[in-house]
């Protein structure tokens, strides 16, 4: 695996990478875990090539978040792509990213404006940002993304289709632990009460699949998901709903294709996750 750390270096590496063939693309912000891994094997599955970037954005942390605290495991990180069959990794800085004088932002309006985009002002101009920066510059026929961040995938597919970016986004489902938790690299945060209390989260989002999948009206499930997020002890709910998987659109009653999605804090970690329906 080549590495390489800046604009520059990137450029002259990727003509050598494109002669083997086609070229996916894993964009990662590092903490690696089995969920990237899944995004690598289904990039090589689709690929003869692949990249993969590690840079932490700051532009999609808000005053406050943990982008301090986020975690940075470089050497291990780079050891787990090289050992999965990564071919490229691109690790810029942000000085790289982000040079004097920058004062470029995209905006997705629409589907970033409810959920993760109301809780968290300004996440999807960082994150929309950022994307669009690496795929310019990598230029890969086809880039990978979790499913556990489904608000993300649906924002980056509508800025690739608005910004006429060639590439093909392909959405990998969640991995998921033994009991069903979601895996993140914020789980790291949990302490081991914490840990076992948060499979509510999951739990209560499967219940209400099968209970809307049952006929039960929306709302009752919702709430009973909420309560069971309060009795396991999370502290806050930001949003538990039932939305349109493409517009994002919150649903009253069940639809052809939908979505539940759900943030909530348990102790001081926010955790995401959603669920087909």
């Amino acid at each position: 695996m080549q590495t390489v750390r800046s604009s520059e270096e990137l450029a002259a590496a990727l003509p050598e990478v494109r002669k083997g063939g086609t070229l996916a693309l894993v964009p990662t912000m590092g903490a690696l875990h089995d969920g990237h891994m899944a995004l690598l094997d289904e990039a090589k599955r689709r690929a003869e090539k692949v990249a993969a970037t590690i840079f932490v954005n700051p532009t999609q942390f808000a005053p406050g978040e943990d982008l301090d605290r986020y975690p940075r495991r470089e050497a291990g990180d780079a050891r787990m792509l090289e050992e999965a069959g990564c071919d490229l990794l691109w690790m810029p800085s942000v000085q790289d990213i982000y040079p004097a004088g920058f004062s470029t932002t995209i905006k997705v309006s629409g589907v970033s404006a409810r959920w993760e985009g109301e809780a968290r002002p300004g996440h999807f101009d960082g994150v929309a940002t950022i994307v669009a920066k690496l795929l310019l510059a990598v230029r890969p026929a086809v880039a990978l993304f979790g499913e556990k961040d489904f608000q993300q995938l649906v924002v980056i597919r509508r800025m690739v289709a608005d910004l006429g970016i060639s590439v093909d986004v392909v959405g990998v489902s969640t991995v998921r632990e033994a009991d069903g938790l979601a895996r993140s690299s914020r789980n790291t945060y949990l302490s081991e009460d914490e840990r076992q209390r948060a499979v509510a989260l999951p739990r209560a989002l499967r219940l209400a699949r099968e209970a809307i999948r049952g006929g039960e009206p929306v709302a009752a499930s919702l709430r009973r998901a909420k309560q069971s997020l309060v009795d396991a002890g999370f502290l806050r709910i930001d949003y538990l709903a039932l939305v349109d998987a493409a517009t994002l659109d919150p649903l009253d009653e069940a639809a052809a294709d939908m979505r539940l999605i759900a943030a909530a804090v348990i102790g001081s970690t926010r955790l995401i996750d959603n669920v087909a329906i």
